[in-house]
């Protein structure tokens, strides 16, 4: 029997997000029509009933009429649009791999157009919806405004990085959008999922335990796949690293000093507390050792690039409890939160934020080796005797 090759898991995985995302689009695209028509169709009330029971998804439909009543329409507009992303995000990818330029330009100017409409439609919600008054708190109000401004930055950044003619960077960045993106359906999973392992919870408390990693694990799989369709060993006119030992190793420290910190404020906050801190803590050390491994194993195959992006990746998540840590003190003084939401939010929007800072260390490595490729291949070699060139020549 043949061993499964790393191309055979890359098509496995990307038939996987295909499919799933497929599969969500109608449920996006009708999940908010029984609040504006009592009693119309909504396959993922359907569907959680059926997975969990008819209660769960009644009780879950009752809570968030109240957050969506004054911002209905901007609401709708961002689910059907979100619907229609997912459909677009794999027709992207199928086009990109197929190498049709002219049709996968055509679905991206649509694809950004429909990113940048949908999230007018969220950011209205945000605006009009005081943070305490959110379905599910403000956690998750401080959640949804981050993953809003991640997906237009990302998605401006891949538009920028397309037509500056950078294909490497504008793939990054749109790997990074569509995994911001595909935290919407990777949440409606964990509805019907978790209550299959923590019996008793509401959907709302649900939300609690999916806010702790989800963004985390959608940066990730965006890096997997982002280095899984990089083949290149080394890049020419780079040197050295942004990530030296001394660095990663100051990272590790400090990151280490806040998850202490963040484990006791979990530890003393009871059984809640320590559900939270296992739900952030297992995809947190998932995360942290496939980029230690694919950072060492590449420097042993001697492909430099790729040590190189994994340790910066690695260097931010090591940074991420640091933002988090810094987050709650912030949050909890500014917004007037208790201390448990506070960090809540602070630890769900750390490792986002350090990945879209990593990507864009990454992008300016990118950029700067460039820059140093084209000086030298433009300047001529100056030869021993020769005169430099006048500036007026």
């Amino acid at each position: 029997m043949r061993r499964p090759t790393s191309r055979n898991w890359r098509r496995g995985a990307a038939i996987t997000v295909a499919v799933v995302c497929v599969a969500y689009a109608p449920v996006a695209m009708t999940g908010l029509w029984p609040y504006a028509r009592p009693g119309a169709p909504a396959f993922g009330e359907w569907l959680l009933s059926r997975a969990v029971s008819p209660r769960y998804a009644t009780e879950a439909l009752a809570g968030r009429i109240a957050p969506y009543r004054h911002t209905l329409l901007p609401m709708i507009l961002h689910s059907v649009l979100g619907g229609l992303l997912m459909l677009l995000g794999p027709a992207q990818l199928l086009t990109a791999a197929r190498r049709r330029p002219r049709l996968h330009r055509a679905l991206g100017v649509a694809f950004a157009v429909t990113v940048y409409a949908s999230m007018a439609g969220a950011g209205l919600y945000l605006a009009r919806t005081a943070p305490a008054d959110a379905f599910s708190g403000a956690a998750f109000w401080i959640v949804l405004a981050t993953l809003l401004v991640g997906t237009v930055a990302s998605v401006t950044c891949g538009i920028l990085a397309a037509v500056r003619g950078f294909p490497d960077l504008h793939q990054r960045w749109m790997m990074l959008c569509y995994a911001f993106l595909l935290t919407a359906p990777l949440l409606r999973l964990e509805w019907a999922g978790l209550p299959r392992l923590l019996p008793g919870l509401s959907m709302a408390e649900i939300n609690q335990v999916a806010l702790t990693h989800l963004g985390s694990v959608a940066v990730f799989g965006a890096l997997v796949a982002s280095r899984g369709r990089d083949r290149r060993r080394t890049i020419t006119g780079m040197s050295g690293s942004w990530a030296p030992p001394p660095v990663l190793a100051a990272a590790h420290v400090a990151g280490a000093a806040a998850l202490t910190w963040i484990v006791h404020l979990y530890l003393g906050s009871g059984a809640a507390g320590r559900r939270l801190l296992t739900a952030y803590l297992l995809p947190y050390a998932v995360s942290y050792a496939v980029m230690a491994a694919g950072a060492r194993r590449a420097g042993r195959q001697g492909r430099a690039w790729a040590r190189e992006e994994w340790r910066l990746h690695l260097t931010a998540l090591c940074l991420a409890p640091v933002l988090s840590a810094g987050a709650a003190p912030a949050f909890e003084h500014t917004l007037r939160l208790d201390r448990a939401t506070a960090l809540t939010a602070g630890v769900s929007i750390g490792c986002g934020v350090l990945a879209t800072a990593a990507t864009s260390v990454v992008a300016l490595r990118l950029l700067r080796a460039r820059a140093v490729r084209r000086r030298t291949t433009t300047v001529p070699a100056a030869h021993p005797g020769s005169r430099a060139p006048s500036p007026t020549a």
